[in-house]
């Protein structure tokens, strides 16, 4: 499923030239890998950034130490910086940011394992959003994936 919503989104990016880069965290280069999974990748596929610790984030992508202290690095704020800074430091059209909680540990009260937090770098602009999933920690980063590549290509159609 996930190879099928890769390839379309491929295919958009393609027809409208535009480069990617990914920012990943509780997905650990798998969304990185659905889409160079696909032939001619390296037409759009600018880099990705797996960005597990919190240091990386900041390092990396230039995510503000203060907004992972404030809001936790589980949250739209610090996938907001993360998508931003992949898409500026890469200089690319769009960029993913996925940060979460996959499990099977982790989770609170406030932010359950499931909880994922996605930013949609597209053009210099950014919009995040929260999703919940469930299931093994496997399920949860599928999930995630499907998420993220149907969710850019309904927003650059």
């Amino acid at each position: 499923m996930s190879y099928l919503k890769a390839k379309h989104l491929s295919e958009l990016m393609l027809s409208k030239q535009f480069t990617i880069a990914l920012a990943e965290s509780c997905t650990g280069g798998s969304l990185s890998s659905s889409l160079t999974s696909i032939a001619g990748a390296s037409s759009y596929f600018n880099c990705g950034f797996i960005t597990y610790s919190n240091e990386s984030k900041v390092s990396m992508l230039g995510v503000d130490p203060k907004t992972i202290e404030l809001f936790g690095a589980v949250s739209e704020k610090v996938a907001l910086e993360m998508a931003f800074g992949a898409g500026e430091k890469s200089n690319s059209n769009l960029s993913i940011a996925v940060t979460g909680i996959a499990g099977p540990s982790g989770g609170t009260a406030e932010k359950p394992v499931g909880m994922v937090c996605f930013g949609f770098f597209i053009n210099g602009s950014v919009e995040t959003t929260t999703q919940f999933f469930s299931g093994a920690r496997s399920e949860i980063v599928s999930q995630s994936i499907a998420f993220a590549l149907e969710e850019l290509s309904s927003k650059i159609e």
